[in-house]
């Protein structure tokens, strides 16, 4: 009796004109592992100059997530090989990340239900204004959490957001909804989820240049709900603009409101060091002129925290053990000495870096 064949991870088929991938790890709520990078990046390299294709639409099964962020778990299994399988990972996760953004024909990206690390780098770099949101869509960039940066060009994203939100959000892990990611620079379109079927079936039909038609149409019939985000956006750009995490923290110290008070626990329940290196990583992403220098600068951090055990020490508490109680190190906020922070930043060897450029 033969075996029944696995599903695979992500379903690639072309219909119309349209390229098609979904991500299909539904139980897992797709999050994306180094097999599904290969399939992505092998893909859309295949597709790149075939005249039958001529836009690209992901999405994910089933009702809760596009991708809800990288296999953590199975780096964190890594941890006693080395940071061999981690290097390896964000290296090609970035690559493709960069190449998403440069993408010569339109890239429809189908941000519906959770949207987060991972996902974030798969669908938030599209160009063109293909990144649809929905009802159902909560993003966030919740590194800081686990020990590690806002990677996969979180940054660069982050770092270029209006007033102070996406330093707020890089640093807190907030969860956005479809009106706040379009307000943060994180996507372009909102639309009732009760349609995102009706659009697949549109921009399949469409060539090329109907596609931005399609997405302006679209745009035109689906009001953009208010932005909770922008609701406190004053408050945001009063505490987040301060010079440090420390400053911060104190300046959300000065009033006893109540957003102010649990955003300043929340941020004490991060990893200090990661906190710090986010900090400094997101202010330093506008001046760095390109996406692709942002994301070498996001592997280096993500590497040193990796192997000094940070990154790995907030996957057990959070994801393994569950026990909530990450033994930081440092574990205060001002015991992360400007000298911890520069270390991170440190360029590895050049036949280890990434080595990521814009084109020409």
């Amino acid at each position: 009796m033969s075996q029944p064949t696995s599903e695979p991870e992500v379903l690639i088929r072309i219909e119309g004109r349209a390229g098609r991938l979904t991500l299909n790890r539904p139980k897992a709520l797709n999050a994306l592992t180094l097999g599904m990078v290969r399939e992505i990046w092998s893909t859309l390299l295949a597709w790149k100059d075939d005249p039958a294709i001529a836009l690209v639409i992901l999405d994910g099964t089933g009702d809760r997530a596009l991708c809800a962020g990288g296999d953590v778990l199975s780096l964190y299994e890594s941890r006693t090989e080395g940071s061999g399988l981690a290097r390896t990972f964000w290296r090609e996760e970035y690559r493709l990340n960069a190449l998403i953004h440069r993408y010569p024909k339109p890239f429809v990206a189908i941000m519906d239900g959770i949207v987060m690390g991972g996902g974030i780098g798969l669908s938030a770099h599209a160009q063109g204004g293909g990144r649809i949101v929905t009802d159902r869509s909560m993003l966030a960039m919740p590194e800081t959490g686990i020990g590690l940066i806002p990677d996969v060009g979180g940054t660069w994203l982050l770092g270029r957001a209006i007033g102070e939100l996406g330093i707020y959000l890089g640093l807190t892990g907030a969860r956005m909804n479809g009106s706040d990611a379009i307000q943060a620079g994180f996507a372009d379109v909102h639309i009732p989820h009760q349609r995102r079927a009706s659009l697949v079936a549109a921009l399949t039909d469409a060539n090329g240049e109907a596609v931005s038609d399609i997405l302006d149409e679209v745009a035109d019939a689906a009001p953009v709900p208010d932005s909770p985000l922008m609701a406190l956006k004053p408050e945001i750009d009063r505490y987040f603009a301060q010079p440090s995490v420390e400053a911060i923290l104190a300046e959300l110290q000065t009033t006893t409101a109540d957003w102010a008070m649990k955003t300043r626990a929340d941020l004490l329940q991060k990893s200090p060091l990661a906190l710090k290196a986010s900090l400094a990583a997101m202010r330093r992403a506008p001046s760095l002129g390109s996406l692709e220098a942002a994301l070498n600068v996001e592997f280096r951090l993500c590497t040193h925290l990796f192997e000094a055990g940070e990154f790995p020490e907030g996957v057990r508490a959070l994801l393994v053990d569950k026990d909530k109680a990450p033994k930081w190190r440092p574990s205060r906020i001002e015991d992360v000495t400007d000298g911890m922070v520069e270390a991170l930043f440190a360029q590895l060897l050049a036949s280890e870096e990434p080595g990521l450029t814009p084109p020409r």
